[in-house]
């Protein structure tokens, strides 16, 4: 959840650090900190964001060669001065930031408490920090050695960057659970959450497996692992360009992302859909085809976002490949002792490639016997690195923190994936199957029709904004878009809102339905769409406010609804990757209306690393 940055070299670090760290903001904002080498260790750090941190240390001296930074997103204590990241150990002689959850870290704090230490702060990280100095003390080793004989007590997730005053020049870096990477340049090291803090310099990376131990030094990277056995760095070239990491003239990453998608959507498909050939080429996937064909059952665990594209794949996958499909919660699925036999298929959902319950979740499914396919868009992340086989969505670098291309790359992505199985099973008939990858081969281009007519919809955001509640609703493969149409609106607007299948609205919510309620219906030409109209009468009925997200050309749909947002025709099964493009619009003007950060909306974090 947090964002961790690392500097060694012969550069300023202090620049590099805040830099990186405002790339990094997206992966917690509630407070900000540095540590640098300069005459000893000095550790600045401030509640709020990066932008507070640096206005409170103006005029103070910077200069340093080697440094750490953090942005933190709370787990342990409030969000204060006192608990913010970098901490320092007891004699200050040590300073490290932490990304990740120490499960037992009360134990281990009782344990120091009956030594004689006292605490500056609430979080599980200085007791670790502290922990590793006593270790260090004790035994009279290394900084080292005296963080791998911790991290062997230590349960639960991490990453950790450690200084020590005595050695300057290098960190000390251990993963296990959350990302890590190293940028390799000329005599310079950088350490990142992500690559984004190093674009700029070098596009040479390491990406740090768990239970593995760094010693980053100017000139000389050493990889282990906690039994001290050497590894040899496995360096990899980036692909990606430093534009795609910046607004790029629109006012928020989200908006820029939104717009992104007819591109997004392209990428996805370049160099793999070929509609006049009728093929679809995906080699992670031709791998396995056999046993996904034969697999009695998929199942598709996600979280947030990612779910509701695994909802939408279910149906995909059912109606093409003929297999029964069940969608799962990874934060459910990984404690509740699921049946899982050897051949099952497990695809997992993940923009960052590095969700924690997920992550733990295709572990016990890959030990239990289990195909693991792995659907993620940041290349080397763990999730793709734990799979078998899988598909990159290549959306490129997502940094506003409600999640929108990633959701229309993942449909793509399954979409193709359903295809490919289901015509090679003989599930689909011929002529249906290139109609479809014909289709899909015009996504991108309605997309971008979608949002060149789009631009009432700010106007529509501004009508509604005072609004306490929504409702969102849909049928069949337009269920899972209201879903996520209600999770964007509550993400950015903090206005409640719940998504429901429209059938189900006479269950209970109808009881909330008044003249102050909106509700939006998802509600396209489909096998479902004069059910729906049922459903938009109901709700007028009852002096109920409608949008109406419909097909073009639809005036029956437009004559009930207060408001209409449209999209060009498409078949029913690719229709969400068009439908939910209006809805992303609606919840970021509606936040922009209330005048919320959309970027980085309270309490969130792009990527969720701990429990």
């Amino acid at each position: 959840m947090c964002g961790i940055v690392g500097y060694t070299g012969p550069r300023e670090a202090y620049p590099i650090i805040i830099k990186g760290l405002k790339r990094l903001e997206y992966r917690g904002y509630d407070s900000t900190g540095v540590a640098l080498q300069n005459g000893g260790l000095n550790v600045y750090k401030k509640k709020g964001k990066v932008a507070e941190l640096e206005e409170s240390i103006v005029g103070v001296n910077l200069h340093s060669h080697i440094g750490i930074g953090h942005t933190r997103w709370a787990t342990h204590g409030e969000p204060s001065d006192r608990n913010a990241h970098p901490h320092q150990s007891a004699s200050g002689q040590l300073a490290m930031i932490h990304n990740g959850i120490i499960e037992n870290y009360s134990q281990l704090k009782q344990e120091l408490i009956n030594k004689g230490y006292s605490f500056s702060s609430d979080t599980d990280t200085e007791v670790l920090l502290n922990f590793i100095e006593e270790i260090k003390k004790n035994n009279n080793c290394s900084l080292e050695e005296a963080v791998r004989v911790a991290l062997k007590r230590v349960t639960g997730a991490y990453v950790i960057l450690l200084m020590d005053a005595g050695d300057p020049g290098t960190i000390i870096a251990a993963r296990k659970g959350s990302p890590l990477v190293i940028g390799v340049g000329k005599g310079e090291h950088f350490l990142g959450s992500d690559a984004s803090p190093m674009l700029e310099y070098t596009k040479e990376v390491v990406y740090v497996n768990d239970y593995e131990l760094a010693i980053v030094k100017p000139d000389e990277l050493i990889l282990k692992n906690l039994g001290n056995e050497k590894i040899t760095p496995y360096i990899q070239k980036l692909d990606i360009e430093l534009a795609a990491i910046e607004k790029g003239g629109y006012d928020h990453f989200m908006l820029k992302e939104i717009f992104e998608q007819p591109r997004t959507v392209y990428d996805c498909l370049r160099g793999r859909l070929d509609a006049a050939e009728g093929t679809i080429t995906m080699s992670g996937i031709q791998q396995y085809a056999e046993q996904i064909m034969n697999a009695n059952r998929i199942v598709m665990v996600a979280c947030g976002t990612s779910w509701h594209a695994g909802l939408v794949a279910e149906y995909i996958f059912e109606e093409l490949c003929r297999i029964n499909v069940e969608v799962e919660y990874a934060s459910e699925f990984r404690y509740r002792n699921p049946v899982i036999n050897k051949g099952d298929v497990i695809i997992a959902i993940s923009q960052s490639g590095e969700t924690a319950d997920t992550l733990v979740a295709i572990e016990n499914a890959k030990n239990n016997g289990a195909i693991i396919l792995g659907v993620v868009n940041v290349v080397g992340s763990s999730i793709a690195r734990i799979s078998h086989a899988g598909a990159y969505t290549h959306a490129g670098p997502e940094i506003g923190v409600a999640s929108t291309k990633a959701f229309t790359a993942q449909l793509a992505v399954l979409t193709m994936i359903a295809l490919k199985i289901g015509y090679m099973k003989g599930t689909i008939p011929q002529k249906r199957y290139m109609q479809l990858l014909n289709e899909l081969q015009e996504i991108p281009e309605k997309v971008a029709w979608t949002l060149k007519h789009s631009d009432t919809i700010k106007a529509l955001a501004e009508k509604y904004k005072d609004a306490h509640d929504f409702l969102y609703l849909g049928r069949g493969y337009n269920f899972p878009v209201a879903l996520e149409g209600a999770l964007k609106l509550k993400e950015i607007s903090y206005i409640h809102a719940e998504g429901y299948p429209a059938a189900e609205m006479k269950h209970g919510p109808i009881a909330l339905v008044d003249e102050n309620l909106p509700v939006v219906f998802v509600a396209t030409k489909d096998p479902y769409h004069e059910k729906i109209m049922s459903n938009m009468q109901e709700i007028k009925a009852r002096k109920g406010k409608v949008i109406s997200v419909i097909t073009e050309g639809d005036e029956t749909s437009a004559s009930l609804s207060d408001d209409v947002m449209l999209v060009p025709e498409a078949d029913e099964i690719l229709a969400p990757m068009l439908t939910v493009i209006p809805l992303q619009l609606l919840a970021y003007y509606t936040g922009l209306a209330k005048g919320c950060d959309v970027d980085k909306p309270r309490n969130l974090a792009k990527s969720v690393t701990v429990e």
